[in-house]
């Protein structure tokens, strides 16, 4: 198969018909077009196709009637939010993949609870320090924070209160001085990107074999994909450093242009044991990883054929926009600008 250049579209500009045919064309798309959970379908839409999509998502989709619930994020998930996978918190962070957003007052409720949840100030004061550097888990706060600005709560304080924890129990692994100024986010990309992705940086292989394996949901887990998505997201697309990675995820690729889930981390439920998911995921897990391929490989790589992996040498990063950067907010104060081209309009987050 002929390799199709996929010029990159500016966020904000619509796709142009030959954009739009192109993307229609491939076959991994157009599988998700036809066949995908309807949540799945209209990030399609939006983020391959560049259409214009209602802002919420349909709730015909199975998964978000799942996770949420006729009720709501029920008294059981709201009281142990991190219970695996049951709790509100993995619920939320699959709810806003799933396209969730603003608009669902249940979605946004149970987020405040979880807020509520990880800023109590005790909780925060009890976080051991060991030779100066802080011992979290931060994708507890992290993915908190993630949730409450996808769901229209980046103005809340307690929103404010754990970015500051963040920013503080950072550690400085990159061992090169970095100016007070520069956002935690920055510092944190420039770690992933100097062990390109997944790569050992003594040795060059990979960290660990299960970072190349593909996941949905990822939870707090880390691979190859899921961190390509966050770095592309945070405007790190352009840079070079992420070309052996986007390599590895291209080359998983099937034959009839999708990706598939290596293993899953869940278990469905009314399975004994732990890691217990709300739902079973069942197919719309491969789809999501189709999709999130396509966003990553494709969002300003060479199209990447299904019959056969990218050669060495053969994917070209092009110039994409920086969109995390600071700027004086209100006052003066330094604001963290998180532009994230799927979603639209970049949230600030003052850094106080």
């Amino acid at each position: 198969m002929d390799r199709q250049q996929l010029p990159r579209r500016p966020a904000g500009r619509p796709a142009s018909a030959a954009e739009t045919g192109r993307a229609r064309a491939d076959p991994g798309t157009a599988r998700l077009l036809h066949d995908g959970d309807p949540a799945v379908r209209r990030l399609a839409r939006r983020d391959l196709l560049g259409e214009t999509v209602p802002p919420e998502v349909d709730e015909e989709s199975r998964c978000v009637r799942a996770l949420v619930g006729d009720g709501g994020i029920g008294p059981g998930a709201a009281a142990d939010p991190h219970r695996k996978w049951t709790g509100a918190h993995w619920r939320l962070v699959s709810l806003v993949e799933l396209g969730v957003g603003a608009a669902n007052g249940r979605a946004v409720a149970a987020a405040s609870a979880l807020l509520a949840h990880w800023s109590v100030p005790r909780r925060l004061a009890r976080v051991p320090v060991v030779s100066g550097r802080a011992r979290r888990c931060a994708s507890q706060e992290g993915n908190a924070v993630a949730v409450a600005c996808r769901l229209g709560l980046a103005g809340d304080d307690r929103v404010q209160t754990l970015v500051e924890r963040l920013l503080a129990w950072q550690w400085d692994c990159t061992n090169t001085p970095t100016p007070a100024v520069t956002p935690g986010a920055e510092r944190a990309a420039e770690l992933l990107l100097a062990h390109k992705v997944v790569f050992s940086r003594r040795t060059g292989r990979l960290l660990t074999p299960s970072v190349a394996e593909l996941h949905f949901p990822p939870y707090g887990h880390y691979d190859v994909l899921q961190a390509l998505l966050i770095l592309t997201r945070a405007g790190h697309a352009a840079d070079r450093r992420m070309r052996p990675a986007r390599d590895l995820v291209a080359d998983r690729r099937g034959v009839d242009g999708r990706w598939r889930a290596g293993r899953r981390w869940w278990r469905p439920p009314g399975t004994a044991g732990s890691g217990v998911e709300a739902l079973d995921w069942g197919g719309v897990a491969d789809q999501m990883i189709t999709l999130n391929a396509l966003r990553v490989v494709e969002h300003d790589h060479a199209r990447c054929p299904v019959d056969r992996p990218i050669a060495k040498g053969e994917s070209h990063a092009r110039d994409h926009p920086q969109s995390l950067v600071r700027h004086a907010g209100p006052g003066g104060r330094p604001v963290l600008r998180l532009g994230v081209p799927e979603l639209g309009d970049p949230t600030g987050l003052p850094l106080r």
